[in-house]
């Protein structure tokens, strides 16, 4: 692995990571990616249930290697009294708690932000739920699929008269975790005035709102219904994307008004380039039919590299639909960094760096996805239990 020249923006920090699967999980990721000490509370039986989804190698997930990276593994059960003060213990010591079981439960288990609040008046205490801690759907599970739905943002992806589609994706966790660690610095830096911690208050259904860009006050103030548009975006002409003859697919970007100009003269449409009533966006989106399938027309007749090279040329954004496999071998890709390399079991595995990118203190990846439970005879020795006390704990099944 790379080695920072400065110590990362948030080394001496540490974090206990509670739940499982994606968004708390990816929240603590990125902490750990950028300097902080990340303890995650595993059941002794299984794990985190990441460790066998999707694509599993030599008994473990390919994608847990990268979300679990630079995190200790620590084996708790919670379902006993012993295991929670174990638990109890390490948040005590944290600066940073950050949690996504449903709203109640760490309370239910005496672990809930107030029983900190004398012990520990610093910690950061970050809840990730699928509707928040309060209001009346505190208590529904919030599976990314369901809150993507009521958020508004499934409702404008897809085609007209059809099902909205989904990313395949779980995107409503990823944007949630980015949302957590966000609210997670912003409370440390709080934290550096006031002297003390705060509850970060993160829920699935909010976080997908966020990117709603102008739904909101174009109902309000117009009474207009933002609608799935296809692959367009409403009210932006020409933005689209557009099949090859090469059955490839390119996206255009001709919306400014002298790049709709040079679009349409690459595309042999000088009529329409120069046309008056197509020279400023409001008069392309009154025409953005005929717009279309002269693009539509233009680029099934070439291949797609032909294309873009042809657009390329006359400054019109474009660009492909890429696959992984496009990515990987995208020498942009490759210099910019975007792929790290770790070990696992002898062999070499690529999984993606984590921006943002910062010039004197860049994230890294110290080490993969851990093994279930390997740092929990560390972790609690730093809490002064002996290898005695530690060896009875494991045969008791309490880690």
């Amino acid at each position: 692995m790379k080695q920072s020249l400065s110590p990362r923006p948030l080394h001496g920090l540490r974090v206990i990571e509670m739940g499982q699967l994606l968004a708390g999980p990816f929240a603590g990721c990125i902490l750990g990616y950028f300097g902080a000490e990340v303890i995650k509370i595993e059941p002794p039986i299984g794990g985190d249930p990441i460790r066998g989804w999707r694509v599993v190698e030599d008994g473990t997930s390919l994608w847990w290697h990268s979300l679990g990276r630079n995190k200790k593994s620590v084996t708790v059960n919670l379902k006993e009294q012993q295991g929670r003060e174990i638990v109890k213990q390490l948040i005590n010591g944290a600066d940073v708690v950050i949690e996504n079981f449903r709203p109640g439960t760490m309370e239910k288990w005496g672990l809930g932000p107030e029983v900190f609040k004398s012990s520990n008046p610093q910690l950061v205490y970050a809840r990730i739920s699928g509707f928040g801690q309060t209001g009346p759907y505190a208590h529904k599970p919030g599976y990314a699929s369901v809150t993507e739905g009521m958020s508004g943002f499934r409702y404008v992806n897809g085609h007209p008269e059809q099902a909205p589609v989904r990313p395949n994706l779980s995107i409503g966790d990823s944007i949630a975790g980015l949302h957590t660690a966000l609210g997670i610095t912003m409370a440390l830096l709080e934290r550096q005035n006031s002297g003390s911690g705060q509850v970060v208050d993160v829920a699935l259904y909010e976080a997908m709102f966020n990117l709603m860009e102008a739904v909101v006050p174009e109902y309000d103030g117009a009474g207009v219904i933002r609608e799935p548009s296809g692959s367009t975006v409403t009210g932006i002409v020409p933005t689209n994307t557009y099949r090859c003859r090469d059955k490839k697919y390119v996206v255009i970007g001709g919306n400014g008004d002298s790049i709709f100009k040079r679009l349409m003269l690459a595309a042999g449409h000088p009529e329409m380039a120069e046309n008056p009533a197509m020279a400023t966006n409001t008069g392309r989106v009154a025409h953005e039919v005929d717009i279309d399938a002269a693009l539509a027309a233009w680029c099934v007749r070439h291949p797609s590299q032909w294309i873009i090279d042809t657009l390329e040329a006359v400054r019109v954004p474009v660009g492909p639909i890429y696959n992984v496999a496009d990515m990987m071998a995208d020498p942009h890709f490759q210099a910019r960094g975007l792929f790290e390399q770790v070990e696992i079991n002898g062999k070499p595995l690529k999984i993606p760096a984590i921006i943002p990118r910062l010039s004197k203190t860049p994230g890294q990846t110290d080490w993969p996805g851990p093994s279930l439970g390997s740092h929990t005879d560390e972790v609690l020795s730093q809490l002064g239990l002996s290898a005695d006390d530690i060896a009875k704990l494991h045969s008791e099944q309490i880690i």
